[in-house]
């Protein structure tokens, strides 16, 4: 009996990519509700604070950054949805690829989903705010990037061990938030510094804060993964 050969990691990280994000394609059923509750989080925001429009746009960086936080906790909760209903997380794990190929796979399917989001939502929140973006398009982006990934790899992980929880729903917030409030903070700062301007050049430490974030929670997500889905 012949065995499997072993796929490279590059290659199941791919096809394992691209099948999550096919699904999510087809269906659709995730990206849709996680749009209108971003939207409806942003217009709870314009109303709580009312007519003052300063205080709107001194704080839009951070209320852009709680939309997408509360977002991905429905987009996280459902990263291993598919595998366990239909049971195929066993036959991930004995197929002959690194199981660090789904880590990656789910994390970064998950960061797509929530740039995208955050495209989306950025132009919303200028038309509601009244905020422009003054370093540009590039910056914004990155940043968005950079926030993104910071809680797309701790949020995966932390869904795939509440996957089998009875309360996962309620577990993966508890787990996740107290993680990634430095990155939070670190990513609405540097996003109000993008849109109101940066005359003290802070931009570049926040945003190495990001990037020192994402550097250790992708590196332990990428280990300890494999441990994991094993428990």
């Amino acid at each position: 009996m012949r065995r499997s050969r072993p796929i490279s990691l590059l290659k199941a990280v791919v096809v394992l990519l691209g099948k999550d994000l096919l699904i999510e394609w087809r269906t659709r059923a995730r990206l849709n509700a996680l749009i209108f509750f971003s939207l409806a989080t942003l217009l709870l925001f314009s109303f709580a604070v009312g007519p003052d429009t300063k205080l709107l746009a001194r704080n839009a960086g951070g209320y852009l950054w709680l939309a997408l936080l509360f977002a991905s906790v429905l987009a996280l909760g459902e990263s291993f949805r598919v595998e366990q209903e239909n049971l195929t997380l066993d036959g991930l794990r004995m197929a002959p690829a690194d199981a660090r190929a789904i880590f990656l796979s789910k994390a970064l399917g998950n960061t797509v989903l929530l740039v995208g989001l955050g495209a989306l939502l950025i132009p919303v929140m200028i038309a509601l705010y009244g905020v422009k973006v003054t370093l540009g398009a590039g910056p914004m982006l990155g940043i968005l990037a950079l926030g993104c990934m910071a809680v797309a790899a701790p949020g995966t992980v932390y869904s795939a061990i509440a996957n089998n929880a009875r309360a996962r729903d309620v577990l993966l917030p508890l787990m996740l938030f107290p993680l990634i409030i430095p990155a939070l903070l670190a990513a609405a700062k540097a996003t109000t510094l993008v849109l109101q301007g940066d005359p003290m050049n802070q931009l570049g430490s926040w945003s190495g804060l990001l990037i020192g974030f994402n550097l250790i929670y992708w590196g332990l997500g990428f280990v300890l993964f494999p441990r994991v889905i094993e428990d």
